[in-house]
């Protein structure tokens, strides 16, 4: 009868690992509408086309390399296939039911789960570099982020791991619980070090200090992406759950999604509200970005604080994310879609607001974490961008990025009846 009841309880929680991954997985669609709505319409088939193409190289490299860095001792492609019933059985029972990285019994729904995520810190990449950057070195950069560079930090966070044999953050009172920093922040330190290489686009920036903007070409694209970014999240916090198959697991997926779509509220409204002070006008990006900003935000703990603390959380996402995308923009770092702002700044917010609501969670764990995954992530991040500008270069030219680099780098443009290269 035991074995029964755990049977069911590991079909319920495998089930919900798919589900909610195949939520995430959604994101990238988000990540591909939002950044196509927000570049200019001769850069649209190329962000389309690395959008895709990361997720891809996201997948392989995952699967080749980096779940056995990430989860030290546990190669995905080693016998995943065949697994003994009694074996699983008496791990999942071991654990107190539900599933947790690296365990080989968990295998495949454990495996794409996390892959999901991995795709998710390089979508964040590619926006920021967008509109100038070459698309093969863009893809060569995502070979080594989502095999070595995330794998890493996610070693000494999720995989429990010793950073350099120094210390264990977990020890530290270190804890993101899906990902404000291990996912969002480092997607945005390795945005970072790629832009302060690439440089800003042409005329992005006067010789007196002026800022010109460079409307985006779809806005309803972009508000399409962001839905479908506040839905995928559903998947992104839920699934960080691990598992559903009991009272207490199904209580605390309930409160993570109720948290989750109050702080994006929050950060939604506020941001509307920041905006509308600032400018005088209802700025629909900055909108979008507050709603994302509270996404990223309530991230790093969902399942702790109440509603009302979450949609206050969020508010503070959201208001921070339009200063932050203002002075970003003000120092010259040229971020199309101020993926810097949201999931680096909005990031570290989410991981500092922890201990509010966790009291096992302490604010010397949360900085030193923090600063562990950005120092990492940008060093060597800076380091492969670095080649890579070396031996190929990282910007089409400048007639090409006149033009667009949907010509120069895809041959074809997304709107040809529309658009002559201008």
């Amino acid at each position: 009868m035991e074995n029964n009841v755990f049977e069911l309880q590991y079909a319920m929680d495998t089930f919900y690992f798919l589900v909610m991954g195949a939520l995430v997985m959604w994101m990238a669609a988000g990540f591909a509408m939002l950044e196509s709505g927000l570049v200019r319409s001769k850069n649209t088939t190329e962000i389309l086309t690395k959008n895709v193409a990361l997720y891809a190289v996201a997948c392989i490299m995952y699967m080749v390399c980096g779940y056995a860095i990430m989860y030290a001792g546990t190669p995905f492609l080693a016998g995943m296939g065949d697994i003994d019933k009694a074996s699983v059985l008496n791990d999942f029972a071991t654990r107190d039911g539900g599933f947790d990285g690296g365990s080989i019994y968990a295998g495949a729904s454990d495996f794409f789960f996390q892959v999901v995520f991995v795709a998710t810190a390089m979508s964040i990449v590619s926006g920021a570099v967008a509109e100038r950057m070459k698309l093969w070195v863009f893809l060569g950069f995502a070979v080594a982020m989502t095999g070595f560079i995330y794998p890493m930090e996610g070693s000494w966070t999720w995989g429990g791991a010793s950073v350099f044999g120094l210390y264990t953050l977990g020890d530290l009172g270190f804890s993101d619980f899906a990902g404000s920093g291990i996912v969002h922040m480092a997607g945005a330190a390795a945005a970072l070090a790629g832009v302060i290489l690439l440089g800003a686009r042409k005329g992005k920036y006067g010789p007196n200090g002026e800022i010109r903007a460079f409307p985006g070409a779809n806005l309803p694209l972009a508000a399409l992406g962001t839905f479908i970014l506040w839905l995928g999240w559903f998947g992104f916090n839920g699934g960080s759950v691990l598992k559903l198959g009991d009272i207490a697991s199904a209580h605390s997926v309930a409160m993570v999604f109720l948290n989750t779509n109050a702080a994006a509220a929050g950060g939604a409204v506020a941001a509307l509200i920041t905006a509308r002070l600032m400018f005088g006008k209802a700025d629909l990006t900055m909108l979008l970005n507050g709603a994302l900003a509270g996404l990223v935000v309530i991230t790093a703990e969902p399942s702790t604080p109440s509603a009302l603390e979450a949609t206050l959380f969020g508010a503070l996402g959201g208001v921070l994310v339009v200063f932050s995308i203002v002075t970003v923009d003000k120092i010259r770092i040229d971020d199309p879609v101020g993926a810097i702002s949201v999931h680096g700044v909005c990031g570290l917010l989410g991981l500092l607001l922890v201990p509010f609501t966790n009291g096992d969670v302490s604010f010397s764990g949360q900085i030193i974490g923090a600063l562990t995954i950005f120092i990492w992530v940008f060093v060597v991040s800076l380091i492969v961008w670095g080649i890579l500008k070396a031996v190929f270069g990282l910007r089409v030219t400048e007639e090409e990025e006149y033009e667009g680099v949907d010509l120069s780098e895809c041959g074809m443009e997304a709107y040809p009846e529309f658009v002559s290269g201008k």
